[in-house]
């Protein structure tokens, strides 16, 4: 590992872990989960750190949630052996070399929302192993993917037909995004699943696994219908999180140290832009990122390299943290995170991003 004495040698712009309160996010987590009576399944597509998954199981995660087929193969080629594909795939040529390798070295679960992906799916010669299971998705509210609770049913039933195991129902409450829709997404998701599992059973298919969470509805989650959840950012924290109450400055796990390279009355220009922090401002936010040591400084403006600060009149040179607005995107624009240790954070190790770039 390679060493950093002090941040001073540090270049920036970094992404910076500070590894106690990583550590703490996790079992703070896992803890909550566990005494909801709750499978915990993270989403690893935030961090994508083969060390940082390790780090989840070895606190209890029952297995990982990836985003993408390129995401289960580095996980699986790892040592990972319960892995949820949680989105729709469209298994063609270009992904089914891929899918029998992870299948070779991992169980996979694969969210599917149609009648037409179950049978690309169940052309697969491996279908029929044993280490391939479905989940059918659920719309509860966002409106993205899946389908109407209700139907849930009517399409296990064609993947039954059509050989594949159907392990139950999943969905992502993502309208939990919102100041005022946190508790009533989690209620949306729970009734919606509750709908879909009922739909499985008129058919004769006991689902084993009802999946749902996100990290701002985690704390509403109820284990009445759901077996298990799947939050991501919990591990971070971040300046979503920050504003909409789910997290609080003394938790967010990783800032990105950033250099004060212009200034003039009234801001502060750093020099970490859009390339670095990512573009995403939800409508709740009040900038583009904030400040960790600096509360009521708001970030203004972002260019590719720059950022525009309004709030504190810091000299050329300072350094300071920044909270990312959405850490999964922009963990996604860099290679390696710098670890201050839990043991002496004034040094520094380094950890890949290890499936940075794997978005197919």
């Amino acid at each position: 590992m390679q060493e950093h004495a002090g941040t001073s040698l540090v270049a920036t712009p970094a992404l910076v872990i500070d590894e106690s309160i990583l550590d703490a996010n996790i079992a703070r987590t896992a803890e909550f989960v566990a005494s909801a009576g709750l499978a915990l399944r993270p989403h690893v597509k935030t961090h994508k750190s083969i060390e940082i998954a390790r780090r989840q199981l070895a606190a209890g995660a029952v297995g990982i949630t990836v985003a993408t087929l390129s995401e289960a193969e580095l996980f699986a080629e790892a040592g990972f052996d319960d892995i949820f594909i949680a989105y729709p795939l469209w298994i063609d040529e270009s992904k089914t070399a891929i899918l029998e390798h992870v299948l070779r070295l991992s169980s996979v679960i694969l969210g599917v929302d149609s009648v037409d992906g179950v049978r690309q799916i169940a052309r697969l010669g491996r279908a029929r192993s044993g280490r391939l299971s479905l989940l059918v998705e659920v719309d509860s509210g966002h409106h993205r993917s899946g389908v109407q609770p209700q139907d849930a049913g009517t399409l296990a039933a064609a993947a039954q037909d059509a050989g594949l195991e159907v392990a139950g129902v999943f969905t992502f409450p993502g309208h939990s995004y919102s100041l005022e829709t946190r508790e009533s997404a989690a209620r949306d998701e729970q009734r919606s699943l509750s709908i879909a599992a009922a739909s499985l059973a008129d058919r004769g298919i006991q689902p084993r696994i009802v999946s749902g969470g996100s990290t701002p509805s985690l704390e509403f989650v109820r284990s009445s219908i759901l077996t298990e959840v799947r939050p991501g950012v919990y591990v971070f924290g971040d300046a979503q999180q920050w504003e909409l109450g789910t997290t609080s400055p003394e938790s967010i796990a990783l800032t990105v140290l950033a250099t004060v390279v212009s200034r003039s009355p009234g801001r502060i220009i750093l020099d970490s832009g859009s390339k670095v922090l990512g573009a995403d401002r939800g409508a709740y936010s009040s900038g583009f990122g904030r400040l960790l040591d600096y509360p009521d400084a708001r970030i203004t403006a972002l260019s590719e390299h720059h950022a525009t600060v309004v709030g504190p009149d810091l000299p050329l040179g300072s350094r300071v943290r920044v909270v990312p607005n959405h850490v999964c995107a922009a963990i996604n624009l860099i290679d390696e995170y710098l670890v201050a240790s839990a043991d002496d954070r004034d040094r520094f190790g380094s950890w890949p991003i290890d499936a940075r770039g794997r978005n197919r």
